[in-house]
């Protein structure tokens, strides 16, 4: 039995149809990140697998469990980290997990949460008081206190440094070892591609893309080639002599698409010589999870 299973849900606000014939499924040690534009239903279908949000049709299990019907005994199961906090403010972390950590029967003790989420130098600051990291971490640690089968993570490291990010990020990929179901949205396809073990893309309410990100970038990327040179490149003038596209990236660096065969690289190498330009980097490759993203959403062209 998987953790989590999905079948053909639809979720309605009026007339407007959010959420159209989503098929998932999470199994036990599992990360999956369900990634989409704003609007393109992927928060309304996370709700809905939480036991937050009705649905107009479809089934959904959760540890073989209605999410709604079976909520009581369901929740002590999972944990959801959100990414606006809900604490008091002048609550202070040691007293969060304190007040939360009596909610279960069996929670880890709070001096391993604390260590584990690196809270320990700020656990007797309020709330309002602590950076967005601190916020993070502290909403990790509460979501982990009652040991959950399955997790749910909303925007895990917005708003936090890079080793705040990194230690998260480890801290996911700990309890996912440990057999726990990890569904989890973010913005950041980075992130998504180090630790996701699946990626679901969800645009305009149906399911555009599911895989590996490595499936992804093998049945939806593009050859790409990138360079970077010092000096003017006459763009247009190297376009024709190649026969293909080069499009602008940043300051003094290029992209080569469509499809572009790596033995181009040999006549661009030369080219580039010849016109006394000086090329500082080449990377020829598949196209990034974030460039596929982009494509298949169709956010590439806004």
């Amino acid at each position: 039995m998987a953790s989590i299973e999905v079948q053909d849900l639809w979720i309605r606000y009026g007339s407007k149809e959010a959420v159209r014939g989503v098929d998932l499924t999470v199994e036990a040690g599992q990360i999956v990140a369900v990634l989409g534009r704003n609007g393109a239903g992927k928060t309304s279908s996370i709700e809905a697998i939480e036991g937050y949000r009705r649905v107009a049709k479809g089934v959904i299990r959760v540890l073989g469990l209605d999410p709604i019907g079976d909520r009581k005994k369901l929740l002590p199961q999972i944990g959801v980290m959100l990414q606006v906090g809900g604490i008091y403010p002048r609550m202070n972390p040691l007293q969060a997990l304190e007040l939360y950590s009596g909610f279960y029967e069996s929670p880890v003790p709070i001096a391993e949460l604390i260590e584990n989420t690196d809270l320990k130098s700020c656990q007797g600051t309020p709330y309002r008081f602590l950076s967005g990291g601190e916020k993070q971490r502290l909403a990790l640690a509460l979501a982990l206190v009652g040991q959950p089968k399955v997790l749910f993570l909303d925007e895990p490291t917005a708003g936090v440094d890079p080793a705040g990010k990194q230690q998260i990020r480890n801290s996911i990929i700990e309890m996912a070892s440990k057999g726990v179901a990890v569904l989890l949205t973010t913005h950041e396809l980075t992130e998504a591609e180090r630790i996701c073990d699946q990626i679901v893309v969800i645009d305009n309410g149906r399911i555009v893309a599911n895989g590996s990100p490595e499936q992804l970038r093998q049945t939806l990327g593009h050859s790409t080639i990138t360079f970077r040179v010092v000096g003017e490149l006459d763009r247009a003038n190297l376009s024709q002599k190649l026969g293909v596209d080069i499009e602008v990236v940043g300051e003094g660096l290029y992209r080569i698409g469509n499809g572009a065969p790596p033995s181009i690289i040999g006549s661009l190498s030369e080219l580039l010589n010849q016109s006394g330009v000086e090329l500082l980097e080449l990377n020829a490759g598949k196209s990034s999870l974030e460039e596929i993203f982009l494509e298949i959403t169709g956010e590439a062209d806004s």
